[in-house]
């Protein structure tokens, strides 16, 4: 969401960009001049703006496949497929249940807890008058700045932004209210997740005293407050406080961990494996067993490091501009499924990959061919003087 919000903002940016600079204009030229000036910035904007739709939409598009691929993940972890249905009497007792302990603005309020002050402490430390900004904008050290009073400190964020608080509050009015419409929007979906487990989990007479307990007063008040109270500033730091002597503890048994371990097989690469477990492979992988054989050797006999001298030269950064032109390029294609080898067709694809196995020969003998020359070039006695 906050990718997208640039991306907005920004297209609003660049379709704004040209009308200050039009203000400012020194002298007024004549109204052909004005003209063709307005429509060529007209047109510069709706093509930023078109460029920066495309980006947009390439950017939810890309993030939809990735959430695509994470639920499909969790749809393995937590498989519900081989679960028995539910009895629609408890799976309406449960729902009774769920509808008692997650009431509407149960997750805003845990998140309130969890996040109020969060969210409060860290606007401070980014705020303009903390010592952290106060160093960033003035270049002095931050131990000099913390030893100045806190209206000191105001008076110097305020030379360079007056309507801090403003802003801030512009925020929260802004964010808040986004914030709270997704909470309520993940309510109904918790409410109805958590339903089909207690129903699993509680027979009916169960839900029938949980929902009893629930309509009395003291039961109203635990269902209200018993998620946020998970959230709790005492709980989280209690927890928090925790945390450290439990990494601690961790550390230590660390070595009588390892020694565990120790004595496990370790598991096998390409040069632990024989000619018939390498034709095996190669069956399962539908591959040529030559070249998992030549992985093999190439990584059990790697190739000696070679020093070279370089003399500077300007082919040197010719060849940087090079690597960093085919590095854009790759970066500029990748997006495009045209370019996903799993989309070419059999012969398109040996094609390629022949002539790419021809380039590196090539590259490598001219690499052996240059290394010749130099060594040829040092062993040639010098012009006497």
């Amino acid at each position: 969401m906050t990718k997208s919000f640039r991306t907005m903002l920004l297209a609003g940016a660049m379709i704004a960009a040209p009308f200050p600079a039009i203000a400012a204009a020194q002298e007024a030229p004549d109204a052909e001049v004005v003209a063709d000036q307005a429509a060529a910035e007209d047109q510069a904007a709706a093509e930023d703006a078109a460029v920066s739709d495309a980006a947009l939409a390439n950017a939810k598009a890309k993030m939809q496949k990735e959430m695509d691929e994470a639920i499909a993940l969790i749809e393995q972890m937590f498989d519900t497929s081989d679960l028995p249905p539910i009895e629609p009497a408890r799976l309406a007792l449960a729902q009774q249940t769920t509808a008692a302990l997650i009431p509407s603005g149960s997750l805003e309020r845990m998140m309130d807890n969890l996040y109020g002050k969060m969210f409060k402490t860290l606007m401070g430390q980014v705020d303009g008058a903390s010592d952290l900004m106060l160093s960033i904008k003035t270049g002095v050290e931050s131990d000099r700045i913390a030893a100045l009073d806190a209206a000191s400190k105001t008076a110097v964020a305020d030379l360079f932004d007056p309507h801090r608080q403003q802003r801030e509050d512009q925020i929260t009015k802004v964010v808040k209210p986004l914030i709270s419409e997704a909470l309520a929007d993940l309510e109904p979906p918790m409410r109805d997740g958590m339903a089909k487990a207690y129903a699993r989990k509680f027979t009916a007479d169960q839900l029938g005293e949980l929902n009893g307990f629930f309509a009395t007063p003291t039961g109203q008040t635990y269902a209200r407050e018993w998620m946020a109270a998970q959230a709790d500033p005492e709980v989280m730091l209690a927890v928090a406080k925790a945390v450290p002597p439990m990494v601690l503890d961790f550390i230590d048994r660390a070595p009588k961990v390892a020694e565990k371990f120790e004595d496990m097989p370790k598991d096998r690469s390409l040069t632990d494996l024989s000619d018939a477990e390498l034709k095996k492979l190669a069956k399962l992988m539908k591959v040529d067993v030559q070249v998992l054989k030549d992985n093999r050797d190439a990584w059990a006999s790697p190739p000696e490091a070679v020093e070279v001298e370089a003399a500077p030269s300007e082919d040197w950064g010719a060849a940087d501009a090079a690597a960093d032109a085919a590095e854009a390029a790759a970066d500029a294609v990748v997006e495009d499924p045209a370019y996903d080898r799993d989309n070419w067709s059999e012969a398109d694809r040996q094609r390629v990959e022949a002539l790419e196995e021809a380039a590196g020969d090539a590259a490598s003998a001219v690499f052996d061919a240059q290394e010749q020359a130099v060594a040829n070039a040092r062993n040639k006695k010098k012009p006497s003087t």
